[in-house]
C-alpha cells in the first residue's frame, strides 16, 4: 500500500506563486519517478512536471520556465514551485508515483488562479 498526500493548493492572484508538496509513505522500496498531473474541469488530465530517481526532469510546454518540480534523494518527497500563475493553470493538481509494483495517485489538491 502507497500513500501519496498533496498539500499547498489554494487560491492565488494571476501572477503569483505557488509551492505543492507531495508526501509519500507506505510500502515503498524504490521510486523510479514522480510527477504532477493536473486536471480542469471538462478536460483531461494532463502531465505538469516529471522528475526521475535520475534527478532528469521534464515539463509540458506551458509550463516551461514557469515551473519547477524538485525532490529529495529518495523522492518520497516532490515539490512543485509555480510562478507566474494564470487563471488557465486553475486546475486540481495530482501527484503520481511510479514504482516497480504500480502507478499511484494522491487525491489532488485545488489550485484556483482568479482576480
Amino acid at each position: 500500500q502507497v500513500q501519496l498526500v498533496e498539500s499547498g493548493g489554494g487560491l492565488v492572484l494571476p501572477g503569483g506563486s505557488l509551492r505543492l508538496s507531495c508526501a509519500a509513505s507506505g510500502n515503498i522500496f524504490f521510486i523510479n519517478a514522480m510527477g504532477w498531473y493536473r486536471q480542469a474541469p471538462g478536460k483531461e488530465r494532463e502531465l505538469v512536471a516529471r522528475i526521475t530517481a535520475s534527478g532528469s526532469t521534464n515539463y509540458a510546454d506551458s509550463m516551461k520556465g514557469r515551473f519547477t518540480i524538485s525532490g529529495d534523494n529518495a523522492l518520497k518527497t516532490v515539490y512543485l514551485q509555480m510562478n507566474s500563475l494564470k487563471p488557465e493553470d486553475t486546475a486540481v493538481y495530482y501527484c503520481n508515483a511510479q514504482l516497480v509494483t504500480g502507478s499511484y495517485w494522491g487525491q489532488g489538491t485545488q489550485v484556483t488562479v482568479s482576480s
